[in-house]
C-alpha cells in the first residue's frame, strides 16, 4: 500500500487537474454559446441561398456554367478538410481524420497511388496528421477556424475555384463536423464542385414548380454571381460548423474528465483512510505490546 505522502501528492495533483477541466469546461461553454448563436443565424441564409440556385437551376442550361459541368473522368481530387487546431475534445479529431482517411483509400485509392488526391488542411490536426504520413497537402489553414470570417472563406474558395476552372481538380469536396447539440456532432462529407444538381431539398423550396418568376438581370447572369458568393457562405458555414462542434465536443469531454477527476479523488480519499487507519493501528499495537513487555520484565 502505498504510504501516506504519496496518496497526498496524487490527491493534490489529480485536484489540481480537476480545477484546470472544469476552468476548461467553463471557457468552452462560453465559446459555445457564441459559436452556436453565429451558426444558427447563419443556417438560414445558407439554407435560402441553396434554394433559390436550385430553382434557377431548373431554369438554365447547365452547359453554359463551368461549375455544373461533370467531368467525365475525375483524375484529380481535392479533399478540405477542416479539424480543430487544439486536441482535449474527445474523439473530435479522430473521428474526422479516420473519415477522411477511409475515404481517400476507399473511393480514391488509385489516384491517390497516382498522387493525384490533394488535401487542403484547415485546423492544426489534420495537417499534422497527414503531413507526417506523407500525404499531398495543397495548403493549410492554421490559427483560422476559432476566427473566421466571410472573407477568410471567400479567399479561400476564390483560389480553389479557380484552379478548378483551369482543370487542376476534377472534383472539391469537404469533410467536416457538423454541430447537432452539445453531445453530439456529425461527420459530413459534401461535393462542392462541380456543384451538385440537387442543391437544395425541393418539397422545402419556397418557389413554387409552376410560378413563372421574372429574374432581371438574366437567370444565367444570376447564376454567374450567385454561385461562387454560394460557394463562399457554404465555406464559411462549414468554419462555423466546426467550430460550434468543437467547443461542444471540448466542453462535453472536459465534463467528463472533470467528474473522473472527482471520482479519483474520492477513491483516493478512501484509499489515505484506510492506510492512516492502518498506520495507526499499527502505532497502538506497538504501544501495547511495548507496555505488556514491560510488565512482564518487572
Amino acid at each position: 500500500m502505498a504510504n501516506l505522502r504519496e496518496i497526498r501528492s496524487r490527491i493534490s495533483g489529480v485536484r489540481n487537474t480537476s480545477k484546470i477541466t472544469q476552468a476548461m469546461k467553463m471557457v468552452a461553454a462560453a465559446k459555445l454559446r457564441r459559436a452556436q448563436d453565429a451558426i444558427i443565424s447563419a443556417r438560414p441564409y445558407a439554407h435560402r441561398m441553396q434554394d433559390l440556385i436550385a430553382h434557377l437551376l431548373a431554369r438554365v442550361d447547365r452547359s453554359t456554367l463551368p461549375v455544373m459541368m461533370q467531368r467525365e473522368e475525375v483524375e484529380s481530387v481535392l479533399l478540405i478538410l477542416v479539424t480543430a487546431d487544439r486536441g482535449l475534445c474527445g474523439a473530435f479529431n479522430t473521428n474526422i481524420i479516420r473519415h477522411a482517411t477511409q475515404r481517400i483509400h476507399k473511393a480514391y485509392g488509385d489516384l491517390h497511388k497516382q498522387g493525384r488526391v490533394k488535401l487542403l488542411c484547415v485546423g492544426r490536426r489534420g495537417f499534422t496528421h497527414f503531413s507526417k504520413r506523407g500525404y499531398d497537402i495543397h495548403d493549410k489553414h492554421i490559427g483560422l477556424i476559432n476566427s473566421a470570417t466571410y472573407l477568410d472563406a471567400a479567399t479561400i474558395m476564390k483560389d480553389v475555384l479557380e484552379r478548378y476552372l483551369l482543370g487542376e481538380f476534377d472534383r472539391v469536396e469537404i469533410i467536416y463536423n457538423e454541430f447537432k447539440s452539445v453531445i453530439q456532432q456529425r461527420i459530413r462529407d459534401e461535393q462542392l464542385l462541380p456543384l451538385p444538381e440537387e442543391t437544395a431539398d425541393e418539397t422545402e423550396s419556397k418557389y413554387h414548380q409552376f410560378v413563372d418568376y421574372i429574374y432581371e438581370p438574366s437567370e444565367v447572369e444570376l447564376m454567374e454571381q450567385l454561385i461562387p458568393k454560394h460557394l463562399n457562405f457554404q465555406l464559411f458555414r462549414t468554419f462555423l460548423e466546426s467550430n460550434a462542434a468543437e467547443q461542444g465536443a471540448r466542453m462535453t469531454a472536459m465534463d467528463s474528465a472533470t467528474t473522473n477527476a472527482k471520482d479519483l479523488i474520492h477513491d483516493l480519499q478512501l484509499e489515505y483512510n484506510s492506510a492512516r487507519q492502518a498506520s495507526i493501528t499499527t502505532e497502538i499495537l506497538e504501544i501495547v505490546s511495548g507496555a505488556n513487555a514491560l510488565r512482564q520484565e518487572e
